[in-house]
Order: C-alpha cells, then sequence, then structure tokens
C-alpha cells in the first residue's frame, strides 16, 4: 500500500528523510570540514519534524574496515576514515538521540547504497528527502538510487542540509539534482 492513513482518516503520503553520512570523521574528524558542522542544526531540526510528523528516519554510515588503503577508494582518497567501531565512524553527537528512532540503518562501504535502494523501493514512498553529507559524493550517490529505486516519488535535497568539500563542487551537485528532476529547496543560488 502506498498511501497510510492520518488519524482524521484521511490520505496522507508516505515520506521519508535519510541522513546521509552525518558521522564524526565527515563532520570534525580525519575528512572533517567547516560546511559540515555548519549544517548540524538544520539537519537536527529536520529530523525532529519528521519524526514528529511520524514519517520514516532513516541513516546511512560511510563504514570502511582496516583494509580501507587497498580498497578502490582508499586508492584515490588515502585518508583512513569512517573505520568500523571508531569514534569516527559514529553518527555525530547531536544525532545520536534520534538513531534509536530510525525506521533503518544502512552501513555502505561505497557512495552509494543498493540496500538502501532495495529498502525504499520495497516501501513505496511517495516522498524521499536527503541531507548530511557529501553533497557531490555520497548525497548525490543515494539521491540518484533513490530516484532509480522510486522513479514516480519526489525526491527532495535541501541546500541548507547538505555540504560540500567546496562551495563548488556542492553547487555543481545540487544542479546536476535538479537536471535529473529532483527539487533542490533552500538554495541561496
Amino acid at each position: 500500500m502506498k498511501h497510510i492513513l492520518s488519524r482524521k482518516g484521511m490520505m496522507q503520503m508516505k515520506r521519508a528523510l535519510i541522513v546521509v553520512d552525518y558521522q564524526n570523521d565527515f563532520v570534525t574528524g580525519a575528512l572533517g570540514f567547516s560546511k559540515a558542522k555548519e549544517i548540524e542544526q538544520a539537519v537536527v531540526d529536520k529530523i525532529k519534524k519528521y519524526l514528529h510528523n511520524n514519517e520514516d528516519l532513516i541513516f546511512t554510515f560511510d563504514t570502511h574496515g582496516e583494509d580501507y588503503l587497498d580498497t578502490h577508494e582508499g586508492k584515490h582518497l588515502p585518508v583512513p576514515h569512517c573505520l568500523k567501531g571508531t569514534s569516527g565512524w559514529q553518527l555525530c553527537e547531536a544525532l545520536t538521540p534520534f538513531l534509536e528512532k530510525a525506521a533503518a540503518c544502512f552501513e555502505k562501504p561505497t557512495f552509494g547504497s543498493l540496500e538502501l535502494a532495495n529498502y525504499l523501493q520495497a516501501r513505496g514512498y511517495d516522498e524521499v528527502e536527503l541531507c548530511g553529507v557529501v553533497s557531490h559524493i555520497c548525497v548525490i550517490s543515494n539521491a540518484v538510487l533513490a530516484k532509480a529505486a522510486l522513479p514516480q516519488a519526489k525526491i527532495i535535497i535541501d541546500a541548507n542540509c547538505t555540504a560540500g568539500l567546496s562551495d563548488d563542487m556542492h553547487q555543481k551537485a545540487l544542479d546536476l539534482m535538479e537536471g535529473l528532476y529532483m527539487t533542490v529547496t533552500n538554495r541561496s543560488n
């Protein structure tokens, strides 16, 4: 069933928020950058809104092992990060209270998660919103997978709740997602 009934008996759209890789290593750790920290409160506020509306919350975790430097990614980005079980792999402290309220969490060894895409397709969401980091790597990768899994769904990216390593790459990612008929909100350009 694609729609759910609200308490008043009216049809309600089925929505989910995906928080992409908002982990210590991307915010304050090995690959941390100031823009990632700047969006923290906006991400927290968005999570609270979804939970208040009884909508699904989903987290992705960039997840690597001790062999990271031997992987394809590790050879191109030789900075060990998000090693499973380390503090860098953990969700940022401001988001940890919401972890137990998540409908699902996905560990992913690469940019996008096929497991996440399969989950979205099986759930049949009408709208999926993405936030988190890094906009031009993991956010865009998972947004494209969400669109492939749910071609008729509205895919939303809030520019105030995503960040890229550079403003230029962030804006290019937002342009590309708009070009793929995704909705980008709160865009300054």
